[in-house]
Protein backbone atom coordinates (compact mmCIF):
# COMPACT_ATOMS: atom_id res chain seq x y z
CA UNK A 1 0.00 0.00 0.00
CA UNK A 2 1.19 3.46 -0.58
CA UNK A 3 2.15 5.17 2.71
CA UNK A 4 1.66 9.03 2.34
CA UNK A 5 3.74 9.17 5.46
CA UNK A 6 6.52 7.91 3.39
CA UNK A 7 6.10 10.82 0.75
CA UNK A 8 5.76 13.62 3.61
CA UNK A 9 8.21 12.52 5.95
CA UNK A 10 11.27 11.36 3.75
CA UNK A 11 13.10 14.42 3.66
CA UNK A 12 12.56 14.97 6.97
CA UNK A 13 14.59 11.54 7.53
CA UNK A 14 17.18 12.75 5.24
CA UNK A 15 17.78 15.92 7.05
CA UNK A 16 18.17 14.20 10.00
CA UNK A 17 20.81 11.95 8.34
CA UNK A 18 22.50 15.33 6.80
CA UNK A 19 23.32 16.31 10.36
CA UNK A 20 25.01 13.14 11.31
CA UNK A 21 27.59 13.66 8.34
CA UNK A 22 30.92 15.61 10.08
CA UNK A 23 31.20 18.77 8.06
CA UNK A 24 33.54 18.91 4.86
CA UNK A 25 31.51 16.19 3.18
CA UNK A 26 29.86 18.75 0.80
CA UNK A 27 30.03 15.95 -1.89
CA UNK A 28 28.31 13.53 -0.09
CA UNK A 29 26.07 15.49 1.64
CA UNK A 30 24.66 17.34 -2.23
CA UNK A 31 23.99 13.43 -3.66
CA UNK A 32 22.17 11.90 -0.80
CA UNK A 33 19.99 14.93 -0.49
CA UNK A 34 19.30 15.05 -4.33
CA UNK A 35 18.89 10.74 -3.85
CA UNK A 36 16.40 11.35 -0.99
CA UNK A 37 14.17 14.08 -3.10
CA UNK A 38 14.78 11.80 -5.77
CA UNK A 39 13.34 9.19 -3.90
CA UNK A 40 10.13 11.45 -2.47
CA UNK A 41 9.27 12.28 -6.21
CA UNK A 42 9.37 8.60 -6.79
CA UNK A 43 7.25 7.61 -4.11
CA UNK A 44 4.70 10.67 -5.23
CA UNK A 45 4.07 9.28 -8.55
CA UNK A 46 3.01 6.04 -6.70
CA UNK A 47 0.34 8.01 -5.45
CA UNK A 48 -0.61 9.45 -8.53
CA UNK A 49 -0.31 6.24 -9.74
CA UNK A 50 -2.80 4.82 -7.62
CA UNK A 51 -5.20 7.67 -7.31
CA UNK A 52 -8.76 7.33 -8.56
CA UNK A 53 -9.98 10.52 -7.86
CA UNK A 54 -13.57 9.50 -9.20
CA UNK A 55 -15.92 10.68 -5.86
CA UNK A 56 -13.94 13.65 -4.60
CA UNK A 57 -12.94 11.40 -1.63
CA UNK A 58 -9.86 11.50 0.65
CA UNK A 59 -7.63 8.81 -0.37
CA UNK A 60 -4.68 7.31 1.45
CA UNK A 61 -6.02 8.51 4.41
CA UNK A 62 -3.76 7.94 7.47
CA UNK A 63 -5.18 8.62 10.83
CA UNK A 64 -3.43 7.85 14.75
CA UNK A 65 -4.09 9.38 17.77
CA UNK A 66 -2.26 12.23 19.12
CA UNK A 67 -3.39 14.39 21.89
CA UNK A 68 -7.00 12.15 22.20
CA UNK A 69 -8.15 14.50 25.15
CA UNK A 70 -8.01 17.75 23.32
CA UNK A 71 -9.93 15.71 20.03
CA UNK A 72 -6.29 16.11 17.96
CA UNK A 73 -5.08 13.61 15.36
CA UNK A 74 -2.56 12.77 13.04
CA UNK A 75 -4.39 12.86 10.22
CA UNK A 76 -3.25 12.61 6.44
CA UNK A 77 -4.82 12.12 2.97
CA UNK A 78 -4.82 13.29 -0.51
CA UNK A 79 -7.67 14.37 -3.08
CA UNK A 80 -7.53 16.12 -6.72
CA UNK A 81 -6.78 18.77 -5.18
CA UNK A 82 -4.02 18.39 -3.07
CA UNK A 83 -2.13 15.78 -5.08
CA UNK A 84 -1.24 17.30 -7.95
CA UNK A 85 0.64 19.96 -5.65
CA UNK A 86 2.29 17.57 -3.93
CA UNK A 87 3.27 15.91 -6.70
CA UNK A 88 4.44 19.69 -7.79
CA UNK A 89 6.57 19.75 -5.01
CA UNK A 90 8.35 16.75 -5.05
CA UNK A 91 9.05 17.43 -8.45
CA UNK A 92 10.62 20.48 -8.02
CA UNK A 93 12.96 20.23 -5.47
CA UNK A 94 15.31 17.58 -6.79
CA UNK A 95 15.63 19.93 -9.84
CA UNK A 96 16.38 22.99 -7.64
CA UNK A 97 18.90 21.15 -5.35
CA UNK A 98 20.45 20.04 -8.86
CA UNK A 99 20.33 23.74 -9.64
CA UNK A 100 22.61 24.86 -6.80
CA UNK A 101 25.08 22.08 -7.06
CA UNK A 102 27.79 24.74 -7.82
CA UNK A 103 26.42 27.97 -7.05
CA UNK A 104 26.22 27.72 -2.75
CA UNK A 105 29.57 26.52 -2.21
CA UNK A 106 29.78 27.47 1.63
CA UNK A 107 27.62 25.64 4.39
CA UNK A 108 26.53 23.25 1.69
CA UNK A 109 25.09 20.82 5.03
CA UNK A 110 23.18 23.45 6.29
CA UNK A 111 21.99 24.61 2.90
CA UNK A 112 20.44 20.79 1.96
CA UNK A 113 18.83 20.26 5.79
CA UNK A 114 17.16 23.73 5.68
CA UNK A 115 15.90 22.51 2.04
CA UNK A 116 14.91 18.96 3.22
CA UNK A 117 12.96 20.19 6.20
CA UNK A 118 11.09 22.91 3.97
CA UNK A 119 10.42 20.29 1.83
CA UNK A 120 8.57 17.56 4.55
CA UNK A 121 6.78 21.47 5.70
CA UNK A 122 5.33 22.10 2.38
CA UNK A 123 4.43 18.40 1.97
CA UNK A 124 2.85 18.00 5.29
CA UNK A 125 0.34 21.38 4.86
CA UNK A 126 -0.95 20.15 1.75
CA UNK A 127 -1.83 16.76 3.04
CA UNK A 128 -2.91 17.37 6.47
CA UNK A 129 -6.50 16.99 7.16
CA UNK A 130 -6.34 18.05 11.08
CA UNK A 131 -6.26 21.81 11.55
CA UNK A 132 -3.51 21.99 14.39
CA UNK A 133 -1.68 19.11 12.32
CA UNK A 134 -1.68 21.85 9.18
CA UNK A 135 -0.69 24.41 11.41
CA UNK A 136 2.58 23.06 12.37
CA UNK A 137 3.22 21.66 9.02
CA UNK A 138 2.74 26.10 8.42
CA UNK A 139 4.69 27.18 10.84
CA UNK A 140 7.30 24.64 9.95
CA UNK A 141 7.66 25.88 5.88
CA UNK A 142 8.37 29.52 7.83
CA UNK A 143 11.24 28.58 9.80
CA UNK A 144 13.76 27.17 6.68
CA UNK A 145 12.84 29.54 3.89
CA UNK A 146 13.64 32.27 6.42
CA UNK A 147 16.93 31.53 7.24
CA UNK A 148 17.38 30.08 3.50
CA UNK A 149 17.14 33.77 2.62
CA UNK A 150 18.66 35.28 5.79
CA UNK A 151 22.00 33.20 5.83
CA UNK A 152 22.35 32.27 1.81
CA UNK A 153 21.10 35.50 0.11
CA UNK A 154 21.86 38.44 -1.30
CA UNK A 155 23.00 41.84 0.43
CA UNK A 156 20.16 42.77 1.88
CA UNK A 157 19.31 39.35 3.04
CA UNK A 158 18.54 40.17 6.82
CA UNK A 159 15.91 42.59 5.73
CA UNK A 160 14.60 40.48 3.68
CA UNK A 161 14.18 37.42 5.70
CA UNK A 162 13.02 39.71 8.32
CA UNK A 163 9.85 41.48 6.48
CA UNK A 164 9.15 37.82 4.85
CA UNK A 165 8.84 36.27 8.54
CA UNK A 166 6.97 39.33 10.26
CA UNK A 167 4.66 39.25 7.59
CA UNK A 168 3.99 35.28 7.53
CA UNK A 169 3.60 34.93 11.31
CA UNK A 170 1.37 37.45 11.49
CA UNK A 171 -0.98 36.22 9.37
CA UNK A 172 -0.76 32.68 10.96
CA UNK A 173 -1.12 34.36 14.33
CA UNK A 174 -4.76 35.19 13.15
CA UNK A 175 -5.04 32.07 11.85
CA UNK A 176 -4.44 30.40 15.15
CA UNK A 177 -6.94 32.47 16.83
CA UNK A 178 -9.58 31.34 13.91
CA UNK A 179 -8.38 27.82 14.24
CA UNK A 180 -9.13 28.17 18.30
CA UNK A 181 -12.83 30.04 17.72
CA UNK A 182 -13.64 27.49 15.19
CA UNK A 183 -12.67 24.52 17.87
CA UNK A 184 -14.16 26.02 20.68
CA UNK A 185 -17.48 26.76 18.99
CA UNK A 186 -17.78 23.30 17.18
CA UNK A 187 -17.21 21.69 20.81
CA UNK A 188 -20.05 23.95 22.03
CA UNK A 189 -22.51 23.16 19.69
CA UNK A 190 -21.53 19.15 19.24
CA UNK A 191 -20.13 18.54 22.76
CA UNK A 192 -16.86 17.16 20.66
CA UNK A 193 -13.56 18.00 20.61
CA UNK A 194 -12.11 17.91 17.56
CA UNK A 195 -9.43 19.40 15.00
CA UNK A 196 -10.63 17.39 12.24
CA UNK A 197 -11.39 19.51 9.39
CA UNK A 198 -13.64 17.34 7.97
CA UNK A 199 -15.76 17.64 10.98
CA UNK A 200 -15.33 20.92 11.52
CA UNK A 201 -17.22 21.81 8.01
CA UNK A 202 -20.43 23.02 8.87
CA UNK A 203 -20.09 24.22 11.89
CA UNK A 204 -22.25 26.43 13.00
CA UNK A 205 -21.12 30.52 13.82
CA UNK A 206 -22.43 33.78 14.10
CA UNK A 207 -22.53 36.08 11.54
CA UNK A 208 -20.09 38.25 13.28
CA UNK A 209 -17.70 35.31 14.09
CA UNK A 210 -17.66 33.61 10.73
CA UNK A 211 -16.99 36.80 9.18
CA UNK A 212 -13.80 37.91 11.60
CA UNK A 213 -12.74 33.86 11.16
CA UNK A 214 -13.01 34.04 7.44
CA UNK A 215 -10.80 37.47 7.36
CA UNK A 216 -8.47 36.10 9.79
CA UNK A 217 -8.04 32.68 7.97
CA UNK A 218 -7.88 35.02 4.43
CA UNK A 219 -5.08 37.29 5.66
CA UNK A 220 -2.89 34.42 6.31
CA UNK A 221 -4.02 32.89 2.94
CA UNK A 222 -3.84 36.07 1.16
CA UNK A 223 -0.58 37.17 2.56
CA UNK A 224 1.10 34.01 1.47
CA UNK A 225 0.04 33.95 -2.15
CA UNK A 226 0.47 37.36 -2.31
CA UNK A 227 -2.52 38.83 -3.31
CA UNK A 228 -2.90 42.85 -3.61
CA UNK A 229 -2.42 44.80 -1.01
CA UNK A 230 -0.44 42.31 0.68
CA UNK A 231 2.68 41.69 -1.34
CA UNK A 232 5.14 43.93 -0.57
CA UNK A 233 7.47 40.98 1.07
CA UNK A 234 7.80 38.83 -1.82
CA UNK A 235 10.21 41.12 -4.16
CA UNK A 236 12.45 41.68 -1.77
CA UNK A 237 12.28 37.69 -0.31
CA UNK A 238 12.31 36.85 -4.45
CA UNK A 239 15.67 39.51 -5.16
CA UNK A 240 17.86 38.78 -2.07
CA UNK A 241 16.92 34.46 -1.56
CA UNK A 242 19.24 32.76 -3.36
CA UNK A 243 18.51 30.94 -6.38
CA UNK A 244 16.81 27.43 -5.77
CA UNK A 245 14.89 30.10 -2.81
CA UNK A 246 13.47 32.19 -4.89
CA UNK A 247 12.11 28.89 -7.07
CA UNK A 248 11.29 27.03 -4.36
CA UNK A 249 9.28 30.31 -3.12
CA UNK A 250 7.63 31.04 -6.79
CA UNK A 251 7.00 27.59 -7.30
CA UNK A 252 5.51 26.21 -4.30
CA UNK A 253 5.06 27.78 -0.53
CA UNK A 254 3.20 30.78 -2.62
CA UNK A 255 0.62 27.83 -3.80
CA UNK A 256 0.11 27.33 0.60
CA UNK A 257 -2.16 30.74 0.48
CA UNK A 258 -4.50 29.81 -2.90
CA UNK A 259 -4.46 25.92 -1.42
CA UNK A 260 -5.88 27.39 1.61
CA UNK A 261 -8.61 29.37 0.27
CA UNK A 262 -10.05 26.48 -1.46
CA UNK A 263 -9.09 23.69 1.44
CA UNK A 264 -9.89 25.85 4.11
CA UNK A 265 -10.88 29.58 4.37
CA UNK A 266 -14.16 28.66 1.21
CA UNK A 267 -15.79 25.47 2.93
CA UNK A 268 -15.30 26.03 6.64
CA UNK A 269 -17.01 30.04 6.11
CA UNK A 270 -19.26 29.47 3.58
CA UNK A 271 -21.69 32.67 4.32
CA UNK A 272 -18.88 34.90 5.03
CA UNK A 273 -17.20 33.74 1.70
CA UNK A 274 -20.23 34.16 -0.17
CA UNK A 275 -20.53 37.95 1.26
CA UNK A 276 -16.87 38.93 0.45
CA UNK A 277 -16.18 36.90 -2.76
CA UNK A 278 -16.67 40.46 -4.64
CA UNK A 279 -13.86 41.81 -2.37
CA UNK A 280 -11.71 38.73 -3.32
CA UNK A 281 -12.18 39.07 -7.37
CA UNK A 282 -11.80 42.83 -6.74
CA UNK A 283 -8.45 42.38 -5.26
CA UNK A 284 -7.24 39.69 -7.75
CA UNK A 285 -7.88 41.99 -10.61
CA UNK A 286 -5.94 45.01 -9.02
CA UNK A 287 -3.13 42.57 -8.44
CA UNK A 288 -3.13 41.30 -11.79
CA UNK A 289 -3.21 44.70 -13.64
CA UNK A 290 -0.57 46.40 -11.01
CA UNK A 291 1.81 43.50 -10.95
CA UNK A 292 1.99 43.66 -14.87
CA UNK A 293 2.57 47.31 -14.74
CA UNK A 294 4.83 47.52 -12.07
CA UNK A 295 7.15 44.43 -13.56
CA UNK A 296 7.24 46.57 -16.89
CA UNK A 297 9.33 49.48 -15.24
CA UNK A 298 11.78 47.00 -13.34
CA UNK A 299 15.35 47.33 -14.36
CA UNK A 300 16.50 44.04 -12.31
CA UNK A 301 14.99 40.94 -13.70
CA UNK A 302 14.82 39.24 -10.92
CA UNK A 303 12.53 41.77 -9.65
CA UNK A 304 10.64 41.76 -12.75
CA UNK A 305 9.99 38.36 -12.56
CA UNK A 306 8.83 38.66 -8.73
CA UNK A 307 6.04 40.99 -10.07
CA UNK A 308 5.04 38.97 -12.61
CA UNK A 309 4.31 36.38 -10.36
CA UNK A 310 1.76 38.82 -8.47
CA UNK A 311 -0.39 39.43 -11.16
CA UNK A 312 0.17 35.62 -12.42
CA UNK A 313 -1.16 34.44 -9.22
CA UNK A 314 -3.81 37.04 -9.35
CA UNK A 315 -5.27 34.61 -11.81
CA UNK A 316 -5.24 31.75 -9.37
CA UNK A 317 -7.31 34.23 -6.67
CA UNK A 318 -9.83 35.27 -9.43
CA UNK A 319 -10.59 31.80 -10.21
CA UNK A 320 -11.50 30.68 -6.71
CA UNK A 321 -13.60 33.87 -6.16
CA UNK A 322 -15.47 33.26 -9.40
CA UNK A 323 -17.29 29.82 -7.38
CA UNK A 324 -17.67 28.05 -10.55
CA UNK A 325 -16.02 24.48 -11.42
CA UNK A 326 -14.33 25.86 -14.16
CA UNK A 327 -12.50 28.90 -12.23
CA UNK A 328 -11.58 26.57 -9.77
CA UNK A 329 -10.15 24.18 -12.08
CA UNK A 330 -8.44 26.98 -13.79
CA UNK A 331 -7.01 28.23 -11.08
CA UNK A 332 -5.26 25.01 -9.65
CA UNK A 333 -3.86 24.70 -13.23
CA UNK A 334 -2.41 28.38 -13.15
CA UNK A 335 -0.87 26.89 -9.67
CA UNK A 336 0.87 24.15 -11.48
CA UNK A 337 1.94 26.10 -14.83
CA UNK A 338 3.38 29.05 -12.59
CA UNK A 339 4.96 26.90 -10.58
CA UNK A 340 6.47 25.46 -13.67
CA UNK A 341 7.54 28.55 -15.73
CA UNK A 342 8.15 31.19 -12.87
CA UNK A 343 10.40 28.16 -11.02
CA UNK A 344 11.86 27.63 -14.02
CA UNK A 345 12.85 31.60 -14.52
CA UNK A 346 14.34 32.01 -11.41
CA UNK A 347 16.54 29.08 -12.31
CA UNK A 348 17.47 30.36 -15.53
CA UNK A 349 18.25 34.01 -13.48
CA UNK A 350 20.33 32.21 -11.88
CA UNK A 351 22.45 30.83 -14.06
CA UNK A 352 22.97 34.34 -16.08
CA UNK A 353 23.69 35.36 -12.99
CA UNK A 354 26.26 32.23 -11.71
CA UNK A 355 28.15 34.21 -15.11
CA UNK A 356 27.59 37.68 -14.96
CA UNK A 357 27.07 38.64 -11.20
CA UNK A 358 24.54 41.18 -11.91
CA UNK A 359 20.43 41.05 -13.02
CA UNK A 360 20.26 44.95 -14.63
CA UNK A 361 18.44 44.65 -17.95
CA UNK A 362 20.41 47.10 -19.24
CA UNK A 363 24.09 45.10 -18.40
CA UNK A 364 22.40 42.86 -21.21
CA UNK A 365 20.97 42.51 -24.84
CA UNK A 366 22.02 40.39 -27.83
CA UNK A 367 23.26 37.37 -25.42
CA UNK A 368 21.15 34.94 -27.50
CA UNK A 369 24.12 34.91 -30.10
CA UNK A 370 26.76 33.20 -27.45
CA UNK A 371 23.74 31.80 -25.30
CA UNK A 372 21.45 30.10 -28.21
CA UNK A 373 20.49 27.17 -26.05
CA UNK A 374 19.63 29.51 -22.38
CA UNK A 375 17.91 31.58 -25.28
CA UNK A 376 15.78 28.75 -26.63
CA UNK A 377 15.08 27.81 -22.95
CA UNK A 378 14.09 31.46 -21.63
CA UNK A 379 12.25 31.90 -24.66
CA UNK A 380 10.10 29.13 -24.28
CA UNK A 381 9.63 29.40 -21.41
CA UNK A 382 8.49 32.74 -21.56
CA UNK A 383 6.09 31.62 -23.81
CA UNK A 384 4.32 29.34 -21.33
CA UNK A 385 4.36 31.90 -18.68
CA UNK A 386 2.60 34.23 -20.85
CA UNK A 387 -0.44 31.53 -21.82
CA UNK A 388 0.79 30.83 -25.78
CA UNK A 389 -1.68 27.76 -26.79
CA UNK A 390 -0.33 24.47 -26.43
CA UNK A 391 1.65 25.63 -23.44
CA UNK A 392 0.98 25.09 -19.56
CA UNK A 393 0.10 28.79 -19.08
CA UNK A 394 -3.07 28.84 -21.67
CA UNK A 395 -4.99 26.03 -20.06
CA UNK A 396 -5.31 27.67 -16.71
CA UNK A 397 -5.95 31.41 -18.28
CA UNK A 398 -8.51 30.35 -20.04
CA UNK A 399 -10.45 28.38 -17.61
CA UNK A 400 -10.35 31.03 -15.09
CA UNK A 401 -11.74 33.86 -17.77
CA UNK A 402 -14.55 31.33 -18.47
CA UNK A 403 -15.64 31.12 -14.88
CA UNK A 404 -14.56 34.67 -14.16
CA UNK A 405 -17.25 35.32 -17.19
CA UNK A 406 -19.79 33.02 -15.89
CA UNK A 407 -19.84 35.03 -12.76
CA UNK A 408 -19.11 38.43 -13.71
CA UNK A 409 -18.36 40.01 -17.51
CA UNK A 410 -16.72 42.93 -15.86
CA UNK A 411 -13.98 40.97 -14.12
CA UNK A 412 -13.46 38.69 -16.98
CA UNK A 413 -13.00 41.51 -19.28
CA UNK A 414 -10.47 43.50 -16.82
CA UNK A 415 -8.47 40.22 -16.25
CA UNK A 416 -8.56 39.96 -19.99
CA UNK A 417 -6.99 43.35 -20.40
CA UNK A 418 -4.45 41.88 -17.79
CA UNK A 419 -3.31 38.85 -19.97
CA UNK A 420 -2.26 41.27 -22.86
CA UNK A 421 -0.09 43.18 -20.24
CA UNK A 422 1.54 40.57 -18.95
CA UNK A 423 2.37 39.36 -22.60
CA UNK A 424 3.62 42.77 -23.46
CA UNK A 425 6.12 42.59 -20.27
CA UNK A 426 7.60 39.66 -20.59
CA UNK A 427 8.17 39.60 -24.26
CA UNK A 428 9.73 43.58 -24.13
CA UNK A 429 12.13 41.71 -21.66
CA UNK A 430 13.31 38.63 -24.21
CA UNK A 431 13.43 41.49 -26.50
CA UNK A 432 15.70 43.85 -24.37
CA UNK A 433 17.54 40.92 -22.53
CA UNK A 434 18.41 38.17 -25.26
CA UNK A 435 17.86 40.14 -28.95
CA UNK A 436 19.24 43.23 -29.84
CA UNK A 437 22.85 44.26 -30.96
CA UNK A 438 25.82 42.69 -28.48
CA UNK A 439 26.56 45.88 -26.97
CA UNK A 440 27.80 45.14 -23.88
CA UNK A 441 31.82 43.85 -24.42
CA UNK A 442 31.34 41.70 -20.85
CA UNK A 443 28.81 39.37 -22.72
CA UNK A 444 31.21 38.19 -25.59
CA UNK A 445 32.70 35.54 -23.39
CA UNK A 446 29.36 34.16 -22.12
CA UNK A 447 29.23 30.43 -21.98
CA UNK A 448 25.98 28.81 -23.13
CA UNK A 449 24.42 26.46 -20.70
CA UNK A 450 26.35 23.01 -19.38
CA UNK A 451 25.18 19.52 -19.80
CA UNK A 452 24.04 19.81 -15.89
CA UNK A 453 21.90 23.07 -16.16
CA UNK A 454 20.08 21.21 -19.93
CA UNK A 455 19.44 18.35 -17.29
CA UNK A 456 17.78 20.44 -14.85
CA UNK A 457 15.80 22.71 -17.16
CA UNK A 458 15.15 19.45 -19.38
CA UNK A 459 12.07 18.11 -17.28
CA UNK A 460 10.26 21.52 -16.90
CA UNK A 461 10.17 22.24 -20.44
CA UNK A 462 9.17 19.01 -20.99
CA UNK A 463 6.12 18.93 -18.18
CA UNK A 464 5.11 22.54 -19.55
CA UNK A 465 4.42 21.44 -22.94
CA UNK A 466 2.59 18.34 -21.64
CA UNK A 467 0.30 20.14 -19.77
CA UNK A 468 -0.92 22.62 -22.48
CA UNK A 469 -1.62 19.84 -25.37
CA UNK A 470 -2.21 16.93 -22.88
CA UNK A 471 -4.25 18.79 -19.55
CA UNK A 472 -6.59 16.12 -19.25
CA UNK A 473 -4.11 14.27 -16.74
CA UNK A 474 -4.94 17.35 -14.32
CA UNK A 475 -8.44 18.18 -14.84
CA UNK A 476 -10.00 14.68 -15.06
CA UNK A 477 -8.88 13.29 -11.72
CA UNK A 478 -9.37 17.13 -9.62
CA UNK A 479 -12.74 17.83 -11.18
CA UNK A 480 -14.61 15.52 -8.77
CA UNK A 481 -12.32 17.38 -5.42
CA UNK A 482 -13.21 20.93 -5.95
CA UNK A 483 -17.16 19.94 -7.32
CA UNK A 484 -17.08 18.30 -3.87
CA UNK A 485 -15.70 21.20 -1.93
CA UNK A 486 -18.07 23.58 -4.09
CA UNK A 487 -20.85 21.51 -3.06
CA UNK A 488 -20.24 21.31 0.59
CA UNK A 489 -20.06 25.05 0.99
CA UNK A 490 -23.38 25.50 -1.48
CA UNK A 491 -24.84 22.70 0.69
CA UNK A 492 -24.02 24.96 3.92
CA UNK A 493 -25.23 28.39 2.41
CA UNK A 494 -28.20 26.42 1.12
CA UNK A 495 -29.24 25.42 4.83
CA UNK A 496 -27.92 28.97 6.07
CA UNK A 497 -30.91 30.19 4.44
CA UNK A 498 -29.57 31.49 1.31
CA UNK A 499 -31.31 28.86 -1.18
CA UNK A 500 -31.01 29.16 -4.94
CA UNK A 501 -30.07 32.88 -4.35
CA UNK A 502 -26.26 31.61 -2.89
CA UNK A 503 -25.93 29.10 -5.73
CA UNK A 504 -27.14 31.74 -8.67
CA UNK A 505 -24.20 33.86 -7.62
CA UNK A 506 -25.83 36.38 -4.71
CA UNK A 507 -23.55 38.58 -2.98
CA UNK A 508 -24.59 37.49 0.83
CA UNK A 509 -25.48 41.06 1.28
CA UNK A 510 -27.75 39.81 3.74
CA UNK A 511 -25.01 38.15 5.83
CA UNK A 512 -23.13 40.78 5.77
CA UNK A 513 -25.44 43.54 7.27
CA UNK A 514 -26.61 40.76 9.64
CA UNK A 515 -22.39 40.41 10.48
CA UNK A 516 -21.82 44.14 10.63
CA UNK A 517 -24.65 44.74 13.02
CA UNK A 518 -23.99 42.16 15.54
CA UNK A 519 -26.56 39.85 15.28
CA UNK A 520 -26.45 37.43 17.95
CA UNK A 521 -28.38 34.84 15.89
CA UNK A 522 -26.69 31.10 15.28
CA UNK A 523 -27.00 29.84 11.63
CA UNK A 524 -27.25 26.25 11.26
CA UNK A 525 -25.01 25.27 8.46
CA UNK A 526 -24.20 21.72 8.74
CA UNK A 527 -23.71 19.18 6.21
CA UNK A 528 -26.37 16.32 6.09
Amino acid sequence: MTSLSLVVFLPLAGAIALLALPRGRDGATRAISLAVTIATFLASLALWAAFRGETGAMEFVERAAWLPSAGIEFHLGVDGLSLFLIVLTTFLMPITLLASWRSVSERVREYCVLFLVLETGMLGAFAALDLFLFYIFWELTLIPMALLIGVFGGERRIYASVKFFIYTAAGSLLKLVAILVLYVSHAGATGERTMDLLRLYGTPLAPRVELLSFLAFGLAFAIKVPLFPFHTWLPDAHVEAPTGGSAILAAVLLKLGAYGFLRFALPLYPNAAAALTPLLAALAIIGIVYGALVAMVQTDVKKLVAYSSVSHLGYAVLGIASGTIEGWQGGLFVMLSHGLTTGALFLLVGMIYDRRHTREIAEFGGIARRMPLFAAAFLFVTFGSIGLPGLSGFVGEFLVLVGAFARNRAWAAVAGFGVVLGAITMLWLVQRFLFGPLANPKNEGLVDLSAREMLVLAPVLAMILVLGVAPGIILKKSEASLAAILRVSAMARAEAGEGARAEAGADGGEFLRAAINGSAAVRQVGLR
